[in-house]
């Protein structure tokens, strides 16, 4: 591009982002669809469960025990996990922003690289029952902070996988948050969100896969910053309307389509094209759980101990999924040999296949041993973007195969309700007992809910939580 286009590009993107961030500041003070609010619930309630699973490994009850010792005397937001700590609103943030992601069971958006729900619902929760905001207030900052920070992913796409999104999109996506919540204008909103944007980190995307848990850590710091961020500016410290294309377009070399900022502003949502799971891994990898535990269905008078080979044919982003011997659970998440070798000798795509054990399973490490990724001829656009077709070659030479050409969980094929909350109840009932129904009343549009003050919800949710 040469320098005039790219100036005329930078203004246009500019001029978007203002009608963005009037847009959202307007929408956060006006009703919601029903339908909007219902899937901005859904996802709050999905993520929290995350938030609780997460909060049970042992390296997140560490960090948490930090963040409670060094939290300031303010009692202001609860940390989700067991005891479900009251702390200043930072350290909450920070707590569920380490936790939110750690078992790869949080919600995911479609069309772009982005876990929205992680980057702003740890801040936006903290900072919701620290200003004691309506739980009507909150689904509507859910819903238009998820807008916001789609919008930005969409617009500038990653052209390769070289930067993760949770270091690229956190701090701001938390900004955003947090600025709807103290219900910010659209000036004070747009020095928020630019200020958060220049202080974007370039985490390797090849940092999950090869399995270093500070990639879990990267939703945590970028709560803190986008918090902050919101500090400074009513300090009058932001950023400036350039900053996201300088740091994006030019420093991080992404794509730009500007349109994508406004295109539809109001009448499609981001909540409507995200995606849940209930496969404990990576997006990338679940078609091929789905394809393994179709094969395993159909195992008859044979074994697991039969497959001589397994071959994976996947999309791009499935193809890079290749470690073979994977040295953390995080590793084993990013993984399609272990994904595919250990839901076939496991019989789930569960968390049960990529616990600790498994790491050192002797059966599925020689099983993974024998998988054989190729490209999946067939990949297309969203959403068949993320494909496999499984093949077993048995000791005999027969083979059987089975293709998904998009895995379950999007809004075109959507995990019901009742699957929803089943995994909710699984990952949050033990710790706090009381919060399934309540989570299930808020998706539901109980109205007698939406007059609460956020604090009140939390004390319901957090009624007899566990130790």
């Amino acid at each position: 591009m040469d320098k005039t286009a790219s100036l005329n590009e930078r203004q246009t993107v500019a001029a978007h982002a203002q009608t963005l961030f009037a847009w959202a500041a307007q929408a956060c003070a006006t009703p919601l669809p029903p339908q909007i609010r219902r899937r901005a619930a859904t996802i709050l309630a999905d993520d929290v469960g995350a938030m609780v699973a997460g909060s049970l490994e042992p390296q997140v009850a560490k960090a948490c025990q930090t963040f409670v010792r060094t939290s300031s005397a303010a009692q202001e937001a609860t940390i989700f996990a067991p005891g479900a700590a009251v702390v200043d609103r930072y350290a909450a943030a920070c707590a569920n922003g380490m936790s939110i992601t750690w078992c790869e069971l949080d919600e995911g958006f479609r069309n772009a690289s982005c876990h929205a729900g992680a980057y702003t619902l740890p801040a936006l929760l903290a900072e919701a029952q620290a200003c004691n905001a309506s739980v009507e207030q909150v689904l509507r900052a859910v819903a238009v902070a998820y807008e916001v920070t789609t919008r930005f992913a969409l617009t500038y796409p990653f052209p390769s996988f070289y930067v993760h999104p949770h270091a690229a999109f956190a701090a701001l996506g938390a900004a955003v948050a947090v600025s709807l919540v103290r219900g910010h204008d659209a000036q004070l909103m747009q020095d928020s969100v630019t200020a958060a944007a220049s202080m974007t980190f370039a985490g390797p995307f090849d940092t999950a896969v090869e399995g270093s848990l500070v990639r879990n850590a990267w939703t945590s710091a970028g709560a803190w910053v986008g918090m902050r961020a919101a500090d400074w500016a009513q300090a009058g410290i932001g950023g400036g309307i350039h900053t996201p294309y300088d740091v994006f377009a030019t420093n991080l070399r992404t794509r730009c389509l500007p349109d994508q900022l406004v295109a539809g502003l109001g009448e499609r949502w981001s909540v409507s094209n995200g995606y849940h799971k209930i496969f404990a891994c990576c997006n990338y990898a679940h078609a091929a759980v789905e394809a393994s535990l179709s094969l395993r269905a159909q195992l008859g008078q044979r074994t697991p101990a039969d497959i001589a080979e397994i071959c994976v044919e996947a999309g791009p982003a499935g193809l890079s999924l290749s470690t073979v011997a994977p040295q953390t659970v995080l590793a084993a998440k990013f993984s399609m040999p272990h994904a595919v070798a250990a839901t076939t000798l496991r019989g789930t795509g569960g968390a049960a296949s990529f616990t600790f054990d498994t790491l050192n399973d002797p059966a599925i490490a020689a099983l993974r041993r024998r998988v054989k990724l190729a490209a999946y001829a067939g990949a297309g656009p969203p959403p068949r973007d993320r494909p496999a077709r499984v093949t077993w070659t048995f000791q005999d030479g027969e083979q059987c195969s089975a293709t998904v050409e998009n895995p379950r969980g999007g809004a075109d094929q959507p995990f019901d309700e009742p699957t929803l909350l089943t995994k909710l109840a699984e990952n949050i009932g033990d710790v706090l007992p009381q919060a399934p129904a309540w989570l299930a009343c808020l998706i539901e549009g109980d109205e007698a809910l939406m007059a609460q003050g956020w604090r009140e919800a939390m004390a319901h949710i957090t009624q007899g939580a566990r130790p």
